[in-house]
């Protein structure tokens, strides 16, 4: 069973104080966890990356600025959600950013309605992509529980050959088949071939 997610936190990184501030107290006024930052390399020092959550993003910033984190950050195969805040970006800006993944791209000023809708709608996406991830590990974890030749026979299953065929490929008894999907069965914890085969699938 899949562990569930630490409470989500919106991270702001922004240069300007009265930004953050503002900022800071209109994301609080929802009920939810907020870090601000001054700078890019503050927010690269603080982040935890166990906590679900999205980045909230000033373009222009004194040594490192937004897209340059935004890089910095797919270096570190670090994908949290970012929506990019900017009061006089230019059009390569926002397209560079989008290029790189971003939610959003606001202009200043914006609608504080439409900014905590996109932060709901990053965060849901963070959270999704965070659960199944872990649902793969949990998927590989288990497979890696099985023998070479449980994962021999596993391969016959899912290609939907029977017990009869499978010892003839393998050279077997189907007895012995019988009892390596049995122990498959145990170690992947399904009760049907068919829960089998749709988890192999839909992973």
């Amino acid at each position: 069973m899949v562990k569930s997610c630490p409470d989500p936190l919106i991270y702001l990184v922004d240069d300007e104080y009265a930004v953050r501030d503002s900022l800071t107290l209109l994301i609080q006024s929802t009920g939810q966890l907020v870090r601000s930052f001054e700078s890019a390399q503050d927010f690269l020092d603080n982040y935890n990356p166990a906590q679900p959550g999205c980045l909230i993003l000033d373009v222009r910033m004194p040594t490192m600025d937004g897209l340059q984190l935004q890089q910095e950050l797919k270096k570190r195969d670090i994908y949290i959600p970012i929506i990019f805040i900017s009061g006089n970006a230019e059009i390569p800006d926002s397209a560079k950013a989008f290029r790189a993944g971003a939610v959003d791209f606001l202009e200043k000023p914006f609608d504080n309605n439409l900014l905590l809708k996109r932060i709901k709608e990053a965060v849901g996406k963070d959270i999704d992509i965070r659960e199944k991830l872990a649902e793969r590990r949990d998927l590989q974890q288990r497979i890696d529980c099985l023998t070479p030749r449980e994962k021999e026979v596993l391969s016959l299953i899912i290609n939907s050959h029977s017990n009869k065929e499978s010892a003839k490929m393998l050279d077997i008894s189907p007895r012995t088949i019988e009892v390596h999907r049995s122990r498959i069965m145990k170690k992947m914890q399904v009760d049907s071939v068919t829960e089998l085969v749709a988890m192999l699938r839909d992973s």
